[in-house]
């Protein structure tokens, strides 16, 4: 069984291969970006032609959580940390979503691929936000 919950080069290059064919084949065969954020946004407008497979994605995305440990993989079952700061993160990342005009995914995986100038610097301002949190978390506030 494999033990999702440290980090394991194996875990990580699955997870990444997993990513990349999803957004290849959603490019692929529906003409679409696999950005998350566009998605669940599109998702929402229920008067939307295009929301059937908005939700068919959302719920693959939330399913493969459940079977997961079907296929042998443990996943993480307690938040190490409170619901308020939980909740607070989620504000802000939806907030940089907004800000950036998409999130990680969008930018990241499938921008980057097209190499678009826009989501290279979006997703370095990620990756720079990123570390600048865990640094101030682990080393400053001791969270």
């Amino acid at each position: 069984m494999v033990n999702m919950t440290e980090f394991t080069p194996f875990s990580a290059l699955l997870g990444g291969v997993l990513l990349g064919l999803g957004a290849l084949l959603l490019i692929l065969l529906n003409g679409r970006i696999a950005g998350i954020s566009g998605i669940l946004s599109g998702a929402m407008q229920f008067k939307n032609p295009n929301a059937k497979w908005r939700w068919a994605f959302i719920a693959g995305l939330t399913l493969s959580g459940f079977l997961a440990p079907a296929v042998g993989f443990t996943l993480p079952t307690q938040l190490n940390t409170s619901w308020t700061l939980t909740l607070l993160a989620g504000f802000l990342v939806g907030f940089g979503t907004y800000l950036c005009a998409g999130c990680t995914s969008g930018h990241g995986i499938c921008g980057i691929g097209r190499m678009s100038k826009r989501s290279i610097v979006a997703t370095l301002v990620f990756m720079l936000l990123a570390a600048v949190v865990v640094f101030f978390t682990r080393h400053v506030i001791g969270a």
